[in-house]
């Protein structure tokens, strides 16, 4: 269990309010150990139930897939500075051929049809003559399952667009808005693909099938900024914005790109006051993320009943290769190695039987994890790093929670959280670089933080 002391800020009074929160079950209490959350009527709490962990001494065995994803092969015509596919180990390219063998096998492992069907690159574009059949016998099969892809746009063509239009996809567009030009070419830049990419939104958008997937970085901080660049892009102003997480470092160009130390306390008071103001409404990992913290203080979310971020920790979510590789996560291949050693195939679609993922690590088995106080929203970062690029990345997913943590408790209490005492390194106690004054709980500070109240 993990208790912290949280000093926050009331600026209707302009006083310091202690609190105390426990990240294992989700309670916000004062000193007396009544809670200020403001919660439903109890009776309409749903159970929490345990989630499953995986580990080497308890590997987690895949079932019948409810969420399906299949990797067409990891080429691609761009080579972005933070992608966590640039080093992997390359599995032979799959082909057109391997469609008809991969739909006769279907019948053997997949027992109901999938709620969503992904397809996954690389750039899936690039296999555009295996994608086509492929998906279009998958929907035969299939007719309700949603299709998705996630796309650099570069490929798109006005019969592309009316193809992934009459198969019903989801397209995911991964572009940074402002921060491209660091990510890596942008496709914004030449004028037809530019129309593709405007005239499949005008398509998909108002089905609620289409956004851009942008990542915030050190050199791409400001959420306000991407979201104001795709609205002006598309002239809505309720564009969907995907992912809009902090990236994590697989290699040295992630950590080129992660926050430096010196560098915590002004993005995560940037962050911050951009998700009050509601300039960061539109990036679903934003909006998303403070409802799920909100939610579980609200009803008391268990640690236990939380699952990996990623969600690849799940027996119902398969990522598969066409070979018929069963695979830890959709970037990775059937020729790769996880941080730890191990191959990054877990089984065969054939022996389904005996699949089980036994090589990640799960938040719980983190020294870090469990007596983390954003446990409930970051869920732990990706469950294949180790060692510095985990360090890297769990200090960017850290600064990038922390945000949603304070926005998720004014928005409950009209407190703003400004310091956690509990058994953290130094660096992460304060929480915006304030002044020793905002730990003092009895002490009347000056306003160090001059905020207006959101209502909650």
């Amino acid at each position: 269990m993990a208790k912290f002391l949280i000093t926050a800020l009331d600026p209707r009074m302009d006083t310091v309010v202690p609190l105390l929160y426990d990240n294992m079950d989700s309670s916000l209490t004062d000193l007396k150990g009544q809670s200020v959350i403001r919660t439903v009527d109890p009776t309409l709490q749903a159970p929490h139930p345990v989630a499953p962990v995986t580990s080497r001494d308890t590997p987690l065995g895949k079932t019948s897939p409810r969420i399906l994803k299949i990797s067409l092969g990891l080429s691609c015509n761009y080579a972005c500075e933070y992608c966590s596919q640039r080093f992997v180990a390359r599995n032979d390219e799959t082909n057109p051929e391997d469609v008809a063998v991969f739909m006769a096998s279907l019948d053997s492992w997949v027992l109901s049809s999938p709620e969503a069907i992904e397809f996954w690159g690389g750039e899936p574009l690039v296999y555009i003559k295996t994608l086509r059949p492929l998906a279009e016998a998958l929907r035969l099969k299939f007719p309700q399952a949603r299709f998705s892809v996630i796309t650099n746009g570069s490929l798109l063509n006005p019969q592309i667009n009316q193809w992934l239009d009459d198969l019903g996809f989801t397209v995911s567009i991964s572009h940074d808005g402002p921060g491209q030009h660091v990510r890596g070419p942008d496709p914004l830049e030449d004028p037809r693909t530019r129309q593709a990419i405007l005239e499949l939104y005008r398509r998909l958008a108002p089905q609620g099938r289409f956004s851009f997937n942008a990542m915030v970085n050190r050199s791409n901080q400001s959420r306000a900024a991407i979201q104001t660049f795709f609205a002006e892009l598309t002239g809505d102003p309720d564009v969907m914005i995907g992912e809009g997480g902090f990236v994590d470092a697989y290699d040295d160009g992630g950590r080129a790109l992660s926050l430096k130390p010196e560098e915590f306390h002004a993005f995560r008071r940037l962050a911050f006051q951009e998700i009050r103001q509601g300039k960061a409404g539109r990036i679903s990992s934003v909006r998303d993320r403070t409802m799920s913290f909100v939610n579980s203080l609200r009803f008391k979310r268990p640690a236990s009943s939380l699952g990996q971020k990623c969600g690849m920790d799940r027996s119902d979510s398969i990522a598969v290769d066409l070979k018929g590789n069963v695979l830890t996560c959709q970037n990775v291949s059937a020729a790769a190695a996880a941080p730890n050693g191990e191959n990054h195939r877990i089984g065969y679609t054939s022996q389904m039987q005996d699949v089980a993922l036994r090589t990640a690590t799960h938040w719980s088995h983190r020294q870090e994890c469990p007596g983390c106080p954003v446990l409930q929203i970051c869920k732990g970062a990706c469950m294949f790093l180790e060692g510095p690029l985990w360090e890297v990345s769990c200090d960017n997913a850290y600064s990038d929670a922390l945000s949603i943590f304070a926005a998720g408790i004014e928005f409950l209490t009209g407190l703003v959280p400004v310091h956690i005492e509990g058994e953290l390194r130094e660096e992460r106690k304060d929480i915006f670089g304030f002044s020793e004054q905002a730990r003092a709980p009895r002490e009347r500070p000056s306003k160090p933080f001059p905020i207006a109240v959101v209502a909650a």
